[in-house]
């Protein structure tokens, strides 16, 4: 008894949502088709947007170059500078010797 009660509240909540969904998109379709004046006033009286301040310069001009530049390098480079980090810190001297490629017993 307990699922009948169950199934039909949900297939109640699914026609709720199903005819809202509907009435949205006819009130949507009706919005985009209904004819607007090209000199509105409302929508000049708005304001403009500016940009966001970190593209401004210190004058308060739009900034045209790139902002972050990332090169690219090979595996191999970037494993190297990885090791060496991994090599300078306090704790990596003791468990990774240069010629054995295992990793410290702790991280296995």
């Amino acid at each position: 008894m307990l699922h009948l009660l169950y199934i039909l509240a949900f297939t109640f909540l699914a026609f709720v949502a199903v005819g809202n969904l509907v009435r949205n998109l006819l009130a949507f379709s009706s919005d985009s088709q209904k004819s607007r004046p090209l000199n509105n006033s409302e929508f000049s009286r708005r304001p403009q947007p500016s940009p966001h301040p970190e593209l401004l310069d210190d004058h308060g001009r739009v900034v045209e170059e790139p902002l972050l530049v990332m090169r690219s390098i090979g595996i191999e480079d970037a494993r190297e500078k990885l090791d060496a980090l991994y090599n300078s810190s306090p704790s990596g001297k003791n468990n990774l010797s240069d010629d054995d490629d295992t990793p410290p017993p702790a991280l296995i």
